[in-house]
């Protein structure tokens, strides 16, 4: 009988310790939606990104995709992202898909331009930049550059 009241007690300590970690895991993660506004980008390729996928500007941080859906008329994908309230972009901002390391994981890379209107909430990054799939990368290192004969 006692070993059952012991059992019972250890069994309740390693809940509560993985409550606690639960708990800790989701207070230090990112997930939550933070103030800010929506812009859209439309790109020819997006393999690879994921909704929650980080929105980078000069290596930091300043929004996630928040989804996105094919165009069926352009057959483009639309990707839409969240940015920062106090981060203003220029309206000429390129936006590229770029791969965070070589296991995978892609990010989308904000360069600002020069222009000095900024984009609003709900905006669309004109000049973009699709993703290039790390074995068209090796294939044109391996093969030849240009793919003219």
């Amino acid at each position: 009988m006692a070993r059952n009241i012991v059992e019972t007690i250890v069994g309740a300590l390693v809940l509560v310790v993985a409550g606690v970690f639960v708990f800790y895991a989701f207070a230090k993660s990112d997930r939550s939606g933070a103030a800010g506004y929506e812009i859209v980008a439309r790109f020819d390729r997006i393999d690879g990104l994921k909704r929650g996928a980080d929105v980078t500007l000069s290596g930091v941080k300043v929004g996630s995709v928040s989804g996105f859906e094919l165009d069926p008329k352009t057959y483009q994908a639309v990707v839409r992202m969240t940015v920062s309230a106090n981060v203003n972009l220029p309206a000429d901002t390129h936006a590229k898909i770029v791969s965070e390391s070589l296991l995978g994981g892609m990010v989308v890379v904000l360069e600002p331009g020069g222009d000095s209107r900024t984009l609003k909430a709900g905006g669309e990054i004109e000049r973009t930049q699709g993703a290039v799939p790390l074995s068209e990368l090796i294939a044109k290192f391996m093969f030849g550059g240009t793919g003219s004969k």
